[in-house]
């Protein structure tokens, strides 16, 4: 393999179901002489059973400056690498957009590979009717921290699409619920695996429906959320604030909770509070 010709291929790899992984795939991972891989000792049975002979080398959040050192070096002497993560596209809230930027930098060749997603496999099947969707990833751990994130998305007229973790599920969908009232949830858990789940039900009955079976909250998460503008109801909105400011609520507070019951969305309602309270 010559200089020019080397690159690094960005390869996606299954989620848990490992038909998936396509066939130009399989041939990149048999073909090149390094794998970089964000756990080698996960990422090794499955080199192992395409029967690639590669050499890895770890490409993890943690040492991804590094990482990206080393994959410039291999591609400037000629040698081909292939980039992975533990499943699912390299870069996509796992990394490798480091590494990436990194060798593009350095006037390296990037290759991308079509294949698996969590974000776009649970979409596809959730049913929901926004035109556009916005792909976050994971929230920030923190309660605090979440719900001041989620609060700056709530006016987005588009599908939001989060990861979650299974320790943090509960407390994820009950922020959720808190910021965001009436909208749709559609819940994917255990993508292509033996136990995988895609359930869409109203935003409220979403934390009962979790809790009601402790399997309900194993796996990793896809929650993806309905727009703002698909249930949106701007008159609803404004007789619910209406009543809000004429209990005596302030103007953020009676915005804010007339966008959480109704789905309206907040900025409009606080605009029309300070226009109706002159």
């Amino acid at each position: 393999m010559t200089q020019e010709c080397a690159a690094l291929y960005v390869v996606p790899t299954p989620l848990g179901n490992l038909a998936d992984l396509t066939r130009r795939a399989e041939e990149i991972l048999r073909s090149v002489p390094w794998v970089a891989a964000e756990d080698t000792r996960h990422s090794g049975p499955l080199l192992k059973q395409l029967g690639a002979r590669a050499r890895t080398l770890p490409a993890h959040q943690h040492n991804e400056n590094e990482a990206a050192a080393r994959i410039v070096e291999k591609l400037q002497a000629g040698e081909s690498v292939a980039l992975i993560s533990d499943a699912g596209t390299p870069g996509i809230s796992d990394p490798g957009a480091r590494i990436v930027a990194a060798v593009r930098e350095a006037g390296g060749r990037v290759v991308p590979l079509p294949g698996p997603c969590a974000a776009t496999t649970a979409l596809s099947a959730s049913g929901l009717l926004d035109e556009h969707f916005l792909f976050y990833g994971f929230l920030p751990a923190k309660s605090g921290q979440r719900r001041q994130a989620l609060e700056a998305l709530s006016d987005i007229p588009a599908a939001l699409v989060f990861y979650e973790a299974p320790h943090r599920v509960l407390d994820t969908v009950a922020d959720l619920a808190s910021v965001f009232g009436q909208r749709t949830l559609v819940i994917g858990r255990e993508l292509t695996k033996l136990f995988e789940t895609i359930h869409s039900l109203p935003l409220p009955e979403a934390l009962d429906w979790l809790k009601a079976d402790p399997n309900r909250q194993r796996g990793e998460f896809v929650l993806m959320l309905s727009g703002a503008s698909g249930e949106a109801d701007s008159g609803e909105g404004e007789r619910v604030l209406k009543l809000l400011l004429a209990d005596g609520l302030p103007t953020k507070q009676a915005a804010k909770l007339a966008a959480s019951i109704t789905g309206a969305s907040k900025n409009a309602l606080y605009d029309l509070a300070l226009s109706l309270k002159g």
